[in-house]
């Protein structure tokens, strides 16, 4: 009877440690991310509401992992859903990014629900990521789709990949001009987290694909660089509506963070001719777009891991602009977002 108890006790370890070699996770993991803020308007808050407000900044739940399936084939998985029982909103959970995958040494390919490579192709240049001030509040193109194929190239020559979106005609996007024509393509040089290189290059396409309820076509460069202390990138963007080649503009930011002694402080400026992003659409609401644009951000802040999961962090932001509207020139209303916050991560 202890023989045989020792054995199947045997058995089980074996089993689960052949297991272990074989799979990556499943691994949980989630995030909370709470602020106070002040806005004059209201048009970037989470929820565009003006005052001082409690903002929930995509909260979040996940599973993600990986499993060998044969020598040189591991299927990889996520499931991720932004979390909202912190405030008003009806919706609970809501759908973030979702997929499941096969990583060969060709590459990678995933089918769900995804940052488009044209997205991801950001970086780490938004410094003010996943707040309030956010690149989209002026920017278009920051888009997470269903129904889509992904594609990630291994590392050519340890530094480039070539990346690509493909969306299925049954995406059900609403006001696409055509549905079989939507596909984002990026490629990228270095690392963005900087530690295989202390650079990061990118250039990305957008076609078709919706942003904010609207079809666009978009290129876009960005570059960003780790001198010592000290990070400083920019991000270019050309973004036309597709049913409308004559509704464009584009969008620049530039910015830079210092780590003084773990104490990230950060600066940015943006400018937008453009008029996807969120600030001008909730600017000028039910006026509707005018012509000559003319958008521009400054964002300073600064944050501090007091733990490896929890981050303090602070901010300013000044959203100011104006337009035409036949001929006269109209402007917009000022926003200043003042914001206080914690994430923890687990």
């Amino acid at each position: 009877m202890k023989k045989s108890l020792i054995s199947a006790s045997i058995a089980s370890v074996l089993t689960l440690a052949s297991f272990g070699a074989l799979a990556d996770g499943p691994n949980f993991y989630g995030r909370l991310d709470l602020s106070v803020t002040n806005s004059d308007e209201g048009y970037t808050t989470q929820e565009s509401k003006k005052g001082t407000i409690l903002e929930n900044n995509f909260s979040n739940l996940g599973v993600k992992g990986s499993e060998k399936i044969a020598e040189g084939f591991d299927v990889v998985y996520q499931m991720e859903f932004q979390v909202e029982n912190t405030s008003s909103k009806g919706d609970v959970f809501k759908a973030r990014n979702t997929f499941l995958g096969l990583k060969t040494v060709a590459g990678t390919a995933l089918v769900g629900r995804n940052d488009t490579v044209f997205k991801q192709s950001e970086g780490s240049i938004d410094q003010f990521g996943n707040s309030n001030a956010d690149i989209d509040r002026l920017v278009g193109g920051q888009t997470r789709s269903a129904d889509g194929v992904w594609y990630y190239s291994p590392k050519i020559a340890d530094l480039v990949t070539i990346n690509a979106t493909y969306l299925m005609t049954d995406n059900n996007q609403a006001n696409v001009d055509n549905a079989d024509d939507q596909y984002a393509i990026s490629a990228t040089l270095g690392d963005k987290k900087f530690k295989a290189q202390n650079y990061y290059v990118a250039a990305a396409y957008n076609k078709g694909i919706q942003s904010g309820g609207e079809s666009i076509d978009a290129y876009r460069g960005v570059a960003q660089v780790k001198l010592g202390d000290f990070k400083i990138g920019g991000l270019f963007q050309q973004t036309e509506l597709t049913s409308d080649s004559s509704v464009d503009g584009n969008t620049y930011f530039v910015n830079v963070a210092y780590n003084l002694n773990g104490v990230n402080l950060k600066a940015q400026y943006g400018k937008d001719e453009a008029g996807f992003g969120k600030y001008y659409k909730n600017a000028v609401g039910d006026q509707g777009r005018g012509t000559d644009i003319n958008v521009q951000n400054i964002t300073v802040g600064a944050d501090y891991r007091v733990a490896k999961s929890t981050l303090v962090y602070g901010h300013y932001a000044m959203y100011e602009g104006d337009h035409k509207v036949g001929a006269a020139k109209v402007d917009l209303a000022d926003d200043n977002v003042f914001t206080v916050g914690v994430r923890y991560d687990f």
